[in-house]
């Protein structure tokens, strides 16, 4: 359906850069990984991790065993929250200048790696802040060697080259994408996501269906993210109801994790638009709401916004969720409320109304989403125009269920 009207003329660049391993046992890989460092000359690495995960799951044993295997100086910063500030940056960056670190390991889910990604550049950037990196003040050509292990089957940081932090200062979280935060290496292993709760499988693997929705509906998507996108959705509807019922399935994690890392390579591919866009200030208001259900509440009203310009794609990649969509623009409330449906069945029914935001909030939110830098560049490739009403309704439309 969607390959008939794709567009044959049209130059398309796809990206595919991180060495990744992916599978039970992965994490023993940086054993491989470190030697690769030190044979390099790197001595000293900076560890950037949230404050229990890194450790609970095991991954910090097997860092430590590889690092004192091969003469390798850990420098740990443990801090990181979820929706990493730049503050967080900041300090993790002065204790790499204080070991002079070589390169950074992030250990994680996208919080911590995104952390990791932006401290990587502050330290191959002397002089620099988090907010000048956030607030575009200047352009990263380098950064350090980052090396990713993934602690959630969600963010597709660990092989890409987007990260996001909350200017502190401002409420503002914008994303950034440079080739010189791309991972050199990630470590994507099931076994160590087991330890994910209910509601933390629900949100991650969300946020994954979230990344596709919009990397294959952007102006600038490819067909890889688009067959990427489908396979994704595909996995994240087998899988995630396997995931809840038994934490400890080992094939249905890893199922979810590839769905993920192939999810961070579609995104890498055709960028974001309103989803993220609009979540952005909600999580950079509320610090404590959780990404992936940020995005669930809004993502029925972008399709319903968004179908009509992508009926053929969507109707193609929406299929497990959406049964029956033919790609006809009038399926757009059809295509809204199935996924609407699909959400609740796994656990997340929740819109606006339910974190707290009401519709006096949302003159508030729009603005936010017009003045964080970053969001105009995502909201500017969507496949309908991103006006200040449209921003609007979307939000409206996600403060209750739809009739």
């Amino acid at each position: 359906m969607w390959d008939q009207a794709a567009d044959y003329k049209n130059v398309r660049e796809i990206r595919v850069k991180t060495t990744t391993y992916l599978g039970v046992g992965a994490i023993d890989k940086i054993d491989d990984i470190l030697a690769q460092l030190k044979s390099e000359g790197i001595t000293s690495i900076l560890c950037v991790c949230g404050g229990r995960s890194y450790k609970i799951t095991g991954a910090w044993d097997k860092v430590e065993a590889a690092a004192q295997k091969h003469g390798v100086t850990l420098a740990l910063y443990n801090r990181v929250t979820p929706n990493p500030t730049t503050d967080s940056v900041d300090e993790a960056a002065a204790l790499g200048r204080s070991v002079n670190a070589g390169a950074v390991l992030a250990i994680g889910g996208g919080s911590p790696i995104d952390c990791g990604k932006s401290a990587a550049i502050l330290l191959a950037n002397p002089g620099k802040t988090g907010d000048d990196l956030y607030c575009f003040r200047f352009t990263p050509q380098a950064a350090l060697p980052i090396i990713a292990i993934n602690l959630t089957h969600g963010t597709g940081s660990e092989v890409n080259r987007f990260a996001v932090a909350t200017v502190t200062k401002l409420n503002y979280k914008p994303a950034i994408a440079y080739d010189c935060i791309y991972p050199r290496f990630a470590i994507d292993d099931p076994a160590l996501m087991t330890g994910l709760s209910p509601d933390q499988t629900r949100y991650v693997s969300i946020d994954a269906v979230n990344h596709v929705v919009e990397a294959a509906t952007t102006t600038v998507t490819n067909p890889f993210a688009i067959s990427l996108a489908a396979e994704t959705i595909r996995l994240v509807h087998q899988w995630l109801p396997a995931a809840l019922a038994d934490p400890c399935d080992l094939k249905a994690r890893y199922q979810l994790c590839y769905a993920a890392m192939q999810a961070g390579v579609a995104f890498d591919n055709g960028l974001l638009h309103f989803t993220h866009a609009l979540e952005h200030p909600l999580s950079a208001v509320s610090p404590d709401l959780s990404h992936g259900l940020g995005l669930a509440v809004l993502l029925p009203a972008v399709i319903l916004e968004c179908y009509p310009a992508r009926p053929d794609v969507l109707a193609h990649i929406l299929a497990p969720l959406a049964p029956g969509l033919k790609g006809l623009p009038e399926e757009a409330p059809q295509a809204a409320k199935a996924v609407e449906q699909w959400l609740a069945s796994v656990g997340v029914p929740q819109k606006l109304e339910d974190i707290g935001v009401t519709a006096t909030d949302v003159d508030k939110f729009c603005d936010l989403v017009e003045q964080t830098p970053s969001l105009g560049l995502l909201i500017s490739v969507a496949p309908v125009e991103g006006t200040r009403e449209r921003v609007a309704r979307i939000y409206n439309n996600s403060l209750k269920p739809m009739a």
